[in-house]
């Protein structure tokens, strides 16, 4: 019989795995020459990261085989396409600092931060090629798809931000392609690596996806919602920056008249003052938005938890669900 996970469990082989992948990354771009290509790549990996996708690469190919040997390297793929994304996102949004340091294209400049993510691209299905699997090729698919989809959710959302009839759907699609995609490659990757059947990398598909669109409708949640400095986001930041999010643009459909307005001028505006925050909380509150939002992250998440309950190994299947619950802020 399987001994419960709790979330204390789930927290503390989080933090043994947390510490194996950084140092297992540390290993990585160990060459000197030239500085300026390996060297930001190197700093990249060095930042505050969560190591959320890794971590769940390992958890799929445990929930499918029972081990996370031969799932490490598919793993670091992952960690090191992610980054790559970051770099390059950090230069088309112009930040200056990402996790409190300054960013690669600011640290270096441009040209060596272009260049440097280009070359992590490659060294990440290096890593995947090197990985103890007959599944070569399996491996690179799901990199190549979640790289041309996450390239797909970034076009997505420049073109988001230029709408102004922009809708949920839009928007469901753009957050589907630009975080969710990574997620759920890494569960299906790692599950690969696992030597998952067909219908176990359908389920942790799922999984990903419906976790995937949650977290970041918990994100558009928590900005609004969060007391002040919890999220570690000044509150209300989305709105004040004028981004469309789940909550604006569903707000957009429930609404009419003066508030109507007013969510709109957000758009049109590219953003609103600090102090009509309230003012927009106030409307999310009275049209049912934020009810209904919540009750969306609840429904994905349960679906994302019903999709992985077949899973073979049960102790591996129980940590992806916990850590999807302490992803997603609830209890166990």
């Amino acid at each position: 019989m399987t001994m419960p996970i709790t979330q204390k469990l789930v927290e503390k082989k989080y933090s043994l795995y947390h510490k194996k992948i950084n140092d297992a990354l540390g290993k990585c771009f160990d060459r000197e020459s030239p500085l300026t290509l390996y060297a930001p790549a190197r700093y990249i990996l060095e930042g505050k990261g969560k190591r959320i996708r890794p971590f769940l690469s390992l958890l799929a190919s445990e929930a499918v085989c029972g081990s996370s040997e031969n799932a490490l390297n598919v793993a670091l793929a992952v960690e090191v396409l992610h980054n790559f994304t970051l770099i390059h996102d950090d230069i088309m949004d112009q930040a200056e600092l990402r996790h409190g340091r300054p960013t690669v294209h600011k640290q270096w400049n441009i040209n060596a931060a272009i260049l440097s993510g280009d070359m992590m691209i490659a060294y990440a299905y290096e890593l995947a090629l090197q990985a103890k699997s007959n599944r070569h090729s399996e491996l690179i698919h799901i990199l190549n798809d979640a790289n041309i989809t996450i390239c797909e959710g970034q076009a997505l959302d420049m073109e988001l931000e230029e709408k102004k009839d922009a809708t949920i759907t839009d928007y469901l699609d753009m957050i589907s392609k630009k975080t969710g995609r990574l997620i759920s490659a890494a569960l299906e990757a790692g599950a690969v690596a696992g030597n998952a059947t067909d219908e176990q990398l359908q389920k942790l598909v799922l999984f990903g996806e419906k976790i995937g669109q949650a977290f970041q409708i918990q994100d558009d949640y928590l900005d609004i919602m969060a007391d002040h400095g919890k999220s570690g986001k000044m509150v209300g930041g989305d709105v004040i920056n004028g981004k469309k999010t789940y909550l604006l643009l569903r707000s957009l459909e429930l609404t009419s008249g003066a508030e109507h307005e007013l969510l709109n001028s957000i758009i049109v505006n590219k953003g609103i003052g600090a102090d009509r925050v309230p003012d927009v909380k106030k409307i999310y509150e009275r049209c049912g938005v934020l009810e209904e939002t919540a009750t969306l992250i609840n429904r994905n998440t349960d679906e994302a938890l019903t999709a992985i309950n077949d899973l073979p190994h049960a102790e591996g299947r129980e940590y992806l669900r916990g850590f999807a619950n302490i992803l997603l802020k609830r209890d166990f």
